[in-house]
């Protein structure tokens, strides 16, 4: 694995940025793609779902694994 690569999204209306193994964002943009949405909605949606105990990056991992 590489380094983390780090992306910034408005969610909520407000800034954040994740960073992510290169892997795990590749596949989220699959599931993006798949679902026919851009890849701030799917975060935004798993943003939404996540509880308040987990970290977004870490949701966004969980949910890449699950999904993939």
């Amino acid at each position: 694995m590489t380094g983390l690569i780090k992306q910034s999204f408005s969610l909520t209306g407000h800034r954040t940025s994740v960073a992510l193994e290169p892997e795990f964002w590749a596949v989220l943009e699959h599931l993006a793609q798949t679902r026919g949405v851009v890849l701030s909605k799917l975060v935004t949606e798993v943003d939404e779902a996540r509880g308040a105990e987990r970290p977004l990056a870490s949701a966004l991992r969980i949910f890449a694994l699950e999904h993939k």
